[in-house]
């Protein structure tokens, strides 16, 4: 079960948002809503190998050859399986207990990226209330919570900890959050070190008070950091508003003086703003020695639907296929893991699978409506877009 910070509950992280949620955390604990009616007939899907719409995105990602948010789960915790005989006839679990968290505590954030919201980023409130309109500022505040009070969650999960054995941060930013070190804390006073630790973060924090992230990192067995950067400098500062990317790379070298073996790869969001540049950026940190060649793992944006790759005209799909290939040729001798290698495959195979150019205009209309708000222009850092629609091949 993933909440967001609006308290809304689904299945996990990937879940179809359109389906609508399976309960809400501000009205129910999560033992009442891991067993809500739309819960139990998901079960009962899975147990019958019936397709469910909460899964469409992994559907749509394991078609173009992506590794899956259902594949992983399987990976990391399909030694669980037996679990699936505590599903009694109406699909209801019991007891619940979590073995894997996926900690979303509030919208927190000190970035308002372009393909976020005010959902997930406390920073995008002002912008939103611009687009959205005076009535939605009174309907809204800056800073959700997921529970049915502020401390809600936290308290909750605790009586799970004895069974935790993977815990997934995210956001709003983890590193910003008292809950993240509070976590980290009990953790360590139990001296849970086993505890799986994986992260998703902007990374331009490392540090909360005077509690450094890196110096908690050392203390575990396991820890592997997914930095959410799209791209470098200009790039990175445009498509994730609020980037520095001097503080970024200090960031990754620190991290590399204190605690050199956390497992580290960036986990870019592969979109229209950024498909031309990545593999630039790809290359430049692992001759940098920032990254090894296998550290990257693409995440193919599908929502929001406006700034997905395959929104291209067949030229520029044409010349993104050309880059990403040569890309390959350079990747593939280097890639033991085939990670990076199978996103950027996969990459491509997503985005000729569908002729999305229709929604260009709905992307230039909401691209141009946050220039205004944030005084920015695309075409002065991401130039290739200017041959986004152009539908002339070789």
């Amino acid at each position: 079960m993933h909440a967001y910070p609006t308290g809304e509950a689904w299945p996990c992280c990937h879940a179809e948002m359109k389906v609508g949620p399976v309960g809400n955390c501000r009205d129910n604990t999560l033992s009442e809503i891991a067993n809500s009616d739309a819960m139990r007939k998901l079960r009962l899907d899975m147990l019958d190998e019936s397709t469910n719409e909460y899964c469409t995105r992994c559907y749509e990602q394991e078609a173009s050859g992506f590794f899956s948010g259902r594949q992983s789960a399987n990976k990391h915790h399909g030694h669980n399986i037996n679990e699936v005989n505590a599903t009694d006839h109406s699909g209801a679990v019991e007891p619940f207990v979590m073995s894997y968290w996926d900690i979303r505590f509030s919208n927190l954030c000190n970035l308002k990226c372009r393909s976020c919201g005010h959902i997930f980023s406390s920073q995008w409130y002002q912008d939103q209330v611009k687009l959205a309109g005076p009535q939605w500022k009174l309907e809204n505040k800056p800073l959700n919570y997921a529970g049915r009070f502020e401390t809600d969650i936290w308290e909750q999960l605790l009586t799970h900890i004895d069974y935790v054995e993977q815990i997934y941060f995210a956001g709003g930013e983890p590193l910003l959050m008292e809950e993240h070190y509070n976590i980290l804390e009990e953790l360590v006073r139990r001296e849970m070190f086993h505890v799986r630790l994986i992260y998703n973060t902007n990374f331009t924090h490392t540090k909360l008070k005077d509690q450094s992230v890196f110096e908690y990192w050392k203390m575990f067995d396991s820890v592997s950091v997914g930095a959410s950067l799209d791209g470098a400098d200009h790039y990175a500062e445009y498509i994730r508003k609020g980037t520095d990317w001097q503080q970024v790379e200090q960031n990754r070298r620190d991290m590399l003086r204190i605690c050199p073996e956390v497992d580290f790869y960036i986990s870019p969001t592969l979109s229209i703003m950024n498909a031309w540049h990545l593999p630039d950026f790809h290359r430049d940190w692992v001759e940098r020695g920032f990254i090894r060649h296998q550290d990257l793992n693409v995440n193919i944006l599908q929502d929001p639907d406006f700034y997905r790759i395959d929104i291209a005209g067949a030229a520029y799909k044409q010349e993104l296929q050309d880059k990403f290939e040569q890309h390959l040729a350079w990747l593939r001798p280097h890639d033991q893991l085939q990670r990076a290698t199978k996103g950027f495959e996969s990459a491509i195979n997503f985005m000729l699978a569908q002729d999305n150019r229709h929604l260009q205009s709905k992307f230039f209309e909401r691209t141009r409506q946050l220039d205004d708000i944030r005084g920015e222009s695309i075409f002065e850092v991401i130039p290739e877009l200017l041959r986004l629609n152009a539908d002339t091949t070789r």
